[in-house]
């Protein structure tokens, strides 16, 4: 079985009488390791997904095996569980806590996971360190770049070993040079780390990054391409 094995995905929202499908039984499998870019217009239905590789939302009907686990079964808990254990999560906005460092911020997944203190920050450094900013640990968010604080972001989605790096527009908030910079950490953890990543993007010279390309469309995925030749 595959990493991640999606099967016949509908999602529906109701408001009031009106229905609105976001999901039309999409189906899709990704293998460990792979390098995957969602496209897709706003409203095709690419983020609905994204919350749903995240273990965030659930989908109305369809099956769902990560890594081998029926996530359509896993309560509340179990759902914490899984995405703090197998999942990294990168956000356009970054998501850091303003009033607290580098290494803090980085700490935070092992927090909720019982790492003891020492490890804690041990390892926050190894990660810091992985992505550059191995002297940026004391620092607040608003006293680095948007880049360095992206950085920082990707040490805290790597920080507990996760198999799977979930981006959401990453890019979005950054200048091109700096863009690419961060790329290229995505490039490095997926060739030398092995780690599986999936990627929102809709900007063309970032999707040409991954080794794979999905595009949805009024919530239907209409093209799975796998890439020869990628910026990798």
């Amino acid at each position: 079985m595959a990493l991640i094995e999606i099967k016949n995905f509908i999602k529906t929202y109701i408001t009031g009488e009106t229905s609105f499908r976001a999901l039309d039984d999409v189906s899709l499998s990704i293998e460990s390791g792979e390098f995957v870019a969602i496209m897709g217009a706003s409203g095709s239905g690419k983020s609905t997904f994204m919350n749903m590789l995240g273990c965030l939302d659930k989908p109305t009907s369809g099956s769902y095996f990560l890594d081998g686990i029926d996530v359509m079964k896993l309560n509340s808990e179990e759902l914490s569980e899984i995405r703090n254990s197998k999942l990294g999560f990168i956000f356009q906005g970054f998501n850091l806590i303003s009033r607290t460092s580098a290494l803090e911020n980085v700490e935070m997944p092992m927090i909720y996971k019982g790492v003891l203190p020492h490890e804690r920050i041990v390892r926050a450094k190894q990660a810091l360190k992985i992505v550059g900013l191995e002297n940026r640990e004391n620092h607040m968010p608003n006293q680095m770049s948007g880049g360095q604080q992206q950085r920082v972001a990707i040490a805290r989605a790597i920080v507990n070993d996760a198999q799977i790096i979930l981006a959401d527009e990453p890019t979005g908030n950054l200048d091109t040079k700096t863009s690419v910079e961060v790329m290229d950490f995505f490039v490095k953890l997926n060739n030398e780390a092995k780690k599986t990543i999936i990627l929102v993007t809709h900007e063309n010279d970032i999707a040409d990054y991954a080794k794979r390309i999905v595009r949805f469309k009024d919530g239907k995925i209409i093209s799975d391409e796998k890439r020869i030749n990628s910026e990798q």
